[in-house]
């Protein structure tokens, strides 16, 4: 016990202190060629890592995983982030025009969870309760909004909100006014019939019935939680003048941006002019 007691704890030598500063200093060294060797050693390892796991299950299964790893990411980055469409008509002409391809902002609103589960282009499936997380801001008059159409929620529109909910909206011989203030038509927005219809002649299709025609309309109140849409093709549009006000929980998301065009009226002998270049990544106001 007593020389266990007094046993000497030898001191290390002045070389072995030096050699242990050298490796501390080797190992704090954040030269970029030891970046490199470490970043190639990890993908390294990664790789062994990854045969050795297909090894293991097999490749079969490998892929299966893969694949269906991939699925789940672009099904979380279409329902929560953004989602590409293409525009069908001439409804927003000429601020977007058929065969335009865009992105929609589809979290700025708030995220809308699904409402319904099936197999995807087929009627198959059935709804279930949704709801919609925060957003960082409300629809506003001027944005140009993705929406189900509230006469068959199987579709999807786009149009311009121009009135939310509890402003008044009246068109005067084809001027749009919203709690009386004059709105003028945007940038690029047209008015493809020069025909102004009398006020005194009410349009069946009209909504709500006796509110008018296309060019004198209103005026009407937008309901709380609604919003009054309109085409920036004015005279041939399907907006709220012929299906009503837009419920709050049908909006989508805000169109953000166009990413490819083509022109399908243009042969296809000259493909390069089937493309609208200019229109690429064209920002949407």
């Amino acid at each position: 016990m007593t020389a266990k007691r007094n046993r000497r704890i030898r001191k290390p030598t002045t070389q072995e202190e030096a050699s242990k500063g050298e490796q501390s200093t080797d190992s704090t060294d954040e030269t970029p060629g030891n970046f490199w060797q470490r970043y190639r050693a990890w993908r390294r390892r990664r790789k062994e890592k990854a045969l050795e796991r297909r090894k293991r299950i097999g490749p079969v299964r490998d892929w299966i995983e893969t694949i269906v790893q991939v699925v789940l990411i672009v099904f979380v980055i279409r329902i929560a982030v953004v989602e590409a469409y293409r525009i069908p008509t001439g409804s927003m002409e000429n601020t977007l025009l058929v065969g335009d391809f865009l992105l929609v902002n589809k979290f700025v609103y708030g995220i809308r969870t699904p409402d319904w589960i099936g197999i995807p282009f087929t009627p198959l499936g059935f709804n279930i309760p949704y709801g919609r997380l925060p957003g960082f801001s409300e629809p506003k008059p001027g944005d140009i909004i993705v929406f189900r159409f509230p006469l068959d929620q199987r579709v999807n529109y786009i149009k311009r909100c121009v009135a939310v909910g509890g402003q008044t909206v009246e068109i005067r011989n084809k001027q749009l006014f919203v709690d009386g203030e004059k709105i003028p038509l945007p940038p690029q927005g047209k008015f493809a019939d020069p025909y102004v219809m009398p006020e005194d002649f009410k349009m069946r299709q009209i909504v709500p019935r006796g509110a008018g025609n296309r060019d004198n309309y209103g005026p009407v109140v937008v309901p709380e939680e609604h919003y009054f849409m309109m085409g920036d093709n004015r005279d041939n549009s399907a907006d709220s003048r012929y299906w009503g006000f837009l419920p709050e929980e049908l909006v989508l998301g805000k169109a953000l941006i166009i990413y490819f065009s083509w022109d399908k009226t243009v042969p296809f002998h000259r493909f390069w002019d089937m493309i609208r270049w200019s229109r690429f990544l064209m920002l949407i106001r």
